[in-house]
């Protein structure tokens, strides 16, 4: 059966996705959103860096926001971190987050793997990029992308 992105919009958990990440921001300087993708033929890492600009993403103060980009019709997902986080967690971060999010996925908990990954992104975020409660800014929406169309 394929996984369509109208399927994935009915069934993720938009406002526990959501709590999942302002979760985490609480304890960050840090952004991360969730995108989820149309079909589309082509390379999905490199829709994912033009949907981190499209959000805004690269324009993060200390350059340590994380999108994890899903297009469920191909069944794939990218995670994607900013120069500021990618420095200090290195590749072998990014290898676990998608492992821990994938087997969440493979038995069909979407919502679940994406706040998997959330939490596991937040703690770093929170180690290298601890929140600062007179300078935070929320530089970010943290609702779900749905490639800029309506869930609905």
């Amino acid at each position: 059966m394929v996984m369509t992105r109208k399927k994935l919009i009915r069934i993720i958990d938009h406002e526990k996705i959501k709590e999942a990440i302002q979760k985490a921001e609480h304890r960050t300087s840090g952004e991360i959103r969730v995108s989820v993708a149309p079909f589309f033929w082509g390379n999905v890492h490199k829709a994912a860096e033009k949907a981190f600009v499209r959000l805004g993403m690269t324009r993060t103060k200390d350059h340590n926001g994380v999108l994890f980009f899903v297009v469920p019709a191909r069944r794939k997902f990218v995670v994607l971190g900013d120069s500021g986080i990618h420095a200090r967690v290195g590749q072998e971060f990014w290898h676990r987050v998608v492992a821990v999010v994938s087997e969440r996925f493979r038995r069909g908990d979407f919502t679940g793997g994406l706040i998997r990954g959330i939490e596991e992104v937040g703690e770093q975020l929170s180690t290298h990029f601890p929140y600062d409660v007179a300078a935070d800014v929320d530089e970010l929406p943290d609702d779900v992308d749905f490639g800029g169309k309506s869930a609905l």
